[in-house]
């Protein structure tokens, strides 16, 4: 079936559809190159300070995670907490949770458009369906020789915008399931790094 073709089945359904499809595959391509360009492994990061902070060396640290690369994520985010070590504990786990949530909320921008276009969809297929239906019936009624291919080919348009709905519906909502998951995969190890190395420099200051 050519664009055209369903274009002129579905009705005018099949408009508001074209353009769900359209911002989901943008939605889609953007984040997957955004979340792919930044390096969201926050293990490697909190070994190698761990290493230096265990060695007495927090101000090496400090640098270390201020050369890093914009890209790491995890390093901006011990960064809040080590530029403030003097401060005490409580105000280096205060700066790393804001940083965190300033940088997750960035990894997730889009995923509520997601959401909504993941429920929207189906919505404006299956209303998409009613009408169609209506238009079907008023044929039949308005026929005065009904067939099963009248009936069969009335319905048949009339569901196309029911499938077309759906499948946006489940790219759009597979698409946040697994980026919410590498979002949250990258918060927890985030959270238990930054616990990590906080608990290191409480040691550390305890033995000076």
């Amino acid at each position: 079936m050519t664009l055209k073709e369903l274009l002129d089945l579905g009705g005018w359904a099949v408009w508001p559809l074209m353009l769900f499809s359209v911002i989901t595959a943008t939605l889609i391509v953007e984040r997957t190159f955004f979340l792919a360009i930044h390096k969201l492994n926050a293990k490697d990061i909190r070994d190698h300070l761990l290493d230096l902070i265990k060695s007495n060396k927090k101000d090496d640290a400090v640098v270390y995670c201020r050369n890093a690369s914009s890209r790491k994520l995890a390093a901006k985010v011990f960064l809040a907490g080590l530029d403030v070590y003097e401060l005490g504990e409580h105000r280096m786990e205060r700066a790393m949770e804001t940083e965190a949530a300033e940088r997750i909320n960035s990894l997730e921008n889009g995923f509520d458009l997601l959401v909504a276009l993941g429920s929207i969809a189906p919505i404006t297929g299956f209303l998409g369906t009613v009408s169609g239906m209506i238009g079907a019936f008023q044929s039949i009624a308005n026929a005065s020789d009904v067939n099963a291919q009248l009936v069969a080919g009335g319905i048949f348009e009339a569901l196309i915008t029911t499938a077309f709905g759906l499948i946006i519906a489940i790219v759009a909502i597979s698409a946040y399931n697994i980026f919410a998951h590498i979002v949250d995969k990258f918060a927890s190890e985030v959270e238990e790094g930054g616990s990590t190395i906080v608990t290191h420099i409480l040691i550390q200051d305890y033995k000076s």
